[in-house]
């Protein structure tokens, strides 16, 4: 009777393996997952960051336009003039290698494609002797107060996954100079 008693306790049966096996995998898929949605999370807060200093950095590149225009005696409205064919959503980029005619760095987005920024040697640039950063910028104004003010909009957009994600600031820049 003894006996019997011991080789009954001798290894698992088939039953018990299966259910540790099932209980493990259930448990490495969804530590995979967590893992996944955690890599996941990190790149659209590492591309939200960036996209934001982009933007950023459009409403600088307006900010000073507006201010060397001002600095070569020019009065507001000559700068508001280099910024005229803006002024809807999604119409205008910047040439930020080569100054335009005008030498505001301002082109038309006339394809989306004109507004994609490329990373070369670690900068965000339009134009495409970089890799493709999967960044685009625009930028629009509206004007207000009777032209004594203009509301400048920076708008960086990116796909990740199945989605579209934007950033877009904003900012009022005044005639400061009279």
């Amino acid at each position: 009777m003894q006996k019997e008693k011991i080789k009954k306790n001798r290894g698992f049966t088939l039953v018990e393996t299966l259910v540790a096996i099932s209980i493990f995998t259930v448990s490495v898929i969804s530590l995979m997952s967590v893992l996944s949605n955690g890599i996941t999370g990190t790149k659209f807060a590492n591309n939200k960051i960036i996209a934001g200093y982009l933007a950023q950095e459009g409403i600088e590149y307006v900010r000073n336009i507006r201010d060397t225009n001002a600095l070569s005696k020019n009065n507001f409205n000559s700068f508001q003039s280099k910024l005229e064919s803006c002024n809807t959503e999604g119409d205008c980029g910047f040439n930020n290698t080569v100054p335009t005619t005008n030498n505001s760095f301002i082109s038309k987005c006339n394809q989306i494609n004109d507004c994609k920024l490329y990373i070369n040697n670690g900068s965000y640039i339009n134009v495409a002797s970089g890799e493709e950063s999967g960044f685009t910028r625009t930028v629009w104004m509206d004007i207000k107060d009777n032209g004594k003010e203009v509301k400048i909009f920076s708008k960086v957009t990116w796909m990740q996954g199945s989605g579209k994600y934007d950033v877009t600031l904003s900012e009022n820049l005044f005639n400061w100079i009279e």
